[in-house]
């Protein structure tokens, strides 16, 4: 049988779970995730993962933050002045805004505090800081 190789094109089925059990994503009742091996398209832990499997493989993964969304990083997290901020803007923690960056791109913020004078936003992806597991099944192999 064909085994995967960096640069080959693949489909997987798979279950994305914080250590803890808790899902965070699945390709459940959806078209399985497609990419390039080895071109970064997905988190580095799970890239190195797909090489060697064969078409109908399953295996569980566990990747440290460091080889998935990183660690929390404390400057990706700013307080801003409440006034700063239109009022028609939700401010309740865990609200997901959109900011730019100074170069004119999205950036996505969530809401984490909240006080009188002040709202602090936190711009570090959810799962930064997590170790998480991943189930997966090989579902296709395109060599590339």
């Amino acid at each position: 049988m064909t085994q995967v190789k960096p640069g080959d094109k693949v489909a997987i089925h798979y279950t994305g779970t914080l250590l803890d059990g808790t899902t965070f994503d699945s390709s459940d009742g959806r078209d399985p995730l497609e990419f390039e091996v080895g071109s970064g398209m997905i988190i580095p832990g799970l890239d190195v993962a797909i090489p060697g499997m064969e078409v109908g493989d399953k295996k569980v993964v566990k990747i440290a933050c460091a080889e998935a969304y990183g660690p929390i990083r404390p400057e990706m997290r700013q307080s801003i002045p409440r006034e700063g901020i239109p009022a028609d803007i939700p401010l309740e923690i865990g609200t997901q805004l959109q900011m730019q960056t100074p170069e004119g791109q999205p950036l996505p913020v969530m809401v984490v505090e909240v006080d009188e004078a002040t709202v602090t936003l936190d711009a570090n992806h959810p799962l930064a800081g997590k170790d998480l597991q991943f189930d997966i099944e090989l579902v296709s192999i395109a060599e590339g």
